[in-house]
């Protein structure tokens, strides 16, 4: 009666109340689980009439009318919850299967999920962690040339969070031999999208899938943090930091070993929660989470909850704007790249902080501004009112390098990309009649962690590396 995917999902019930099948179509795991003995009664859903009147004739096939109710319903809207035990939703999109669990008016703690998704699996698996359910199996399940995964879930009020990588990986035993296919095909399509990046130009993010790709057979091993931290300090070698800096180890673990990074701008509180709920052991960020010498440690703090969850940072900031291939590097790169031209950098000042780039013709203020917009992801710069419309020799400061724009002036440079400019400074370039565009702090900066993570996954394939989805402008903008 049952194909393999439902013959799964009736396996995984628990058989201790009613059933409610979502989506029910021919009720055919309703006519299973009833005539089987598997439970007394079932709730059979559809949006749909059509499905429900084949639903119907399937129940008055089998005699069992009264064991099965039959509810037009969108998703668990018009279902009772009654004596309710286990919920099916098979057959459906993974996003689809969230929303209808998004949408549920039930109280779910207490009752168990069997989801069956048809594409979008990592998508299920996500919203499911992050909404407070436990994944509490995972199986695969083989129907033809397709592959399967059925998952049990239960409201248990534990809000943890996955990683790209891991809800990918999924939770197959390591004994489930479809689940091991599953990942090996998932492999196989990340390795695809891998190499049509890398033919795009798109080197970071073909490197990112590559190793994702790699994960998904080999799975994601642990790392020493003493590697990482003597690999970052070779390539971006801290004592290239300035002496009012405080890049480094900054906030140091009792254990040597992390298997999941978080790469984030600024280490905040919610960068440090995100990190707990990902189980990353270190967080690298840009900006020190320890500037100035602290005389107390509050409660509210990040560095409080960096030691209270056991989480290890690692802080590179002008060491990364200075070295070749750090902050300024990328930016200079992504404009060549953007103009489709070769660039050649010179610094701009003694402690290479800042960086000069000549294209190779001159580019006027309306082009340039959309090409910057683009590379920051920004809807909107800020461009002093007396410069220079044309360009063709720019000075380049990530962060806050408006007090650089004298120099750039005198070396020749027909504009400056900074952010943060003060008042001051834009009055006193305006009569001076040179250009600074100020694209943010946050935006001249936060380019540069896609940069780090393919640096880090290129070294450490088997290390899950996430960038912070908590990673964002802290200005809002009305």
């Amino acid at each position: 009666m049952l194909d393999n995917r439902l013959k799964m999902c009736a396996d995984m019930i628990s058989g201790d109340g009613i059933v409610c099948d979502v989506g029910t179509d021919h009720a055919l795991l309703a006519a299973h689980l009833i005539t089987t003995g598997k439970c007394e009664k079932v709730f059979a859903s559809d949006i749909n009439e059509g499905p429900l009147e084949s639903a119907r004739k399937t129940v008055e096939k089998y005699g069992i009318s009264e064991k099965v109710d039959l509810v037009l319903s969108d998703g668990l809207k018009n279902v009772s919850g009654e004596g309710v035990s286990d919920i099916v939703i098979a057959g459906m999109g993974g996003e689809t299967i969230a929303k209808i669990l998004e949408e549920c008016p039930l109280e779910l703690e207490g009752i168990r999920l069997i989801l069956q998704p048809m594409t979008k699996t990592e998508v299920l698996r996500k919203w499911l962690t992050f909404n407070g359910f436990s994944i509490r199996t995972e199986k695969g399940v083989e129907e033809g040339n397709k592959l399967y995964s059925v998952i049990t879930a239960t409201f248990d009020k534990l809000y943890d969070d996955l990683t790209e990588f891991q809800s990918l990986y999924g939770f197959f035993r390591k004994d489930d031999e479809i689940g091991r296919k599953i990942r090996q095909k998932e492999a196989e399509r990340l390795l695809k999208v891998s190499d049509s990046l890398k033919k795009a130009g798109k080197e970071n993010e073909a490197i990112h899938y590559a190793a994702m790709a790699n994960r998904m057979v080999e799975g994601s091993k642990a790392v020493q943090i003493s590697d990482i931290y003597s690999f970052l300090d070779e390539k971006y070698p801290f004592s290239l930091q300035e002496s009012w800096d405080n890049s480094g180890y900054i906030v140091e673990l009792d254990y040597n070993e992390c298997s999941v990074v978080l790469l984030t701008l600024d280490i905040t509180n919610s960068s440090v929660e995100e990190a707990a709920n990902k189980c990353a052991e270190l967080i690298i960020s840009h900006h020190p989470v320890i500037f100035n010498p602290l005389k107390k440690i509050q409660a509210d703090s990040p560095v409080y909850r960096l030691v209270r969850n056991g989480i290890g940072a690692i802080c590179m900031h002008t060491n990364l704007d200075i070295a070749e291939g750090g902050t300024n590097t990328v930016i200079v790169r992504e404009i060549a790249e953007k103009l489709n031209i070769s660039a050649n950098i010179e610094p701009l000042d003694e402690s290479g902080l800042g960086c000069i780039i000549e294209l190779e013709n001159v580019i006027d203020c309306d082009r340039f501004s959309e090409v910057l917009k683009e590379i920051f992801n920004i809807d909107r710069i800020k461009m002093g009112r007396s410069g220079k419309s044309e360009y063709s020799k720019i000075a380049i400061c990530s962060g806050s390098g408006g007090s650089l724009w004298k120099l750039a002036k005198a070396k020749g440079c027909d504009a400056l990309i900074t952010g943060d400019v003060k008042h001051d400074v834009w009055i006193d370039a305006n009569n001076s009649r040179f250009t600074i565009i100020d694209c943010g702090h946050f935006h001249t900066e936060n380019i540069v962690l896609w940069e780090l993570r393919r640096a880090l996954e290129e070294k450490f394939p088997m290390l899950d590396i996430e960038i912070a989805e908590s990673t964002e402008d802290p200005c809002m903008y009305y």
